[in-house]
């Protein structure tokens, strides 16, 4: 997929749309204990271009920690994004898009969390907590 995709999707009861661009569409999974609290399951995002998305309807956000927000519908409560405060980022709900774009699984995030009744397959790259951790933990002299 090397063209830009223009996604467009809403919440189950359609009171928030959701559209953005993606240069590189790629699904994202994350087994972290957050995530699964949040969707019973796992959290499966897309990529888009940050400065493309498009937020129509009463989203809100819930802020889950010192780092992190998660969008939801108050009308129906779909989960709408995962979101970065510090950088405004939101990686949007794979499952707001029909056929989650058609992007293929490129990443897992805490795969040592995910519980014993799925997995998922694929030659995707998986991350365990401590690769996770060290992939978004600033590198020393960062703060």
């Amino acid at each position: 997929m090397d063209e830009v995709q223009h996604l467009s999707g809403q919440c189950l009861c359609g009171a928030v749309k959701i559209a953005a661009t993606a240069s590189n569409p790629i699904l994202r999974a994350c087994h972290c204990d957050m995530c699964r609290q949040h969707t019973s399951g796992m959290f499966m995002s897309i990529s888009a271009d940050p400065d493309s998305i498009s937020v129509e309807g009463p989203a809100k956000s819930f802020r889950s920690s010192e780092w992190a927000e998660r969008g939801f519908c108050p009308e129906c409560g779909s989960t709408l994004w995962y979101g970065t405060v510090h950088d405004g980022v939101k990686n949007l709900s794979a499952g707001l898009f029909k056929g989650a774009a058609d992007a293929p699984m490129k990443l897992e995030f805490f795969t040592d969390n995910c519980p014993q009744g799925y997995a998922l397959a694929g030659t995707h790259k998986k991350l365990s907590t401590q690769d996770t951790i060290a992939l978004f933990a600033p590198q020393e002299g960062e703060a």
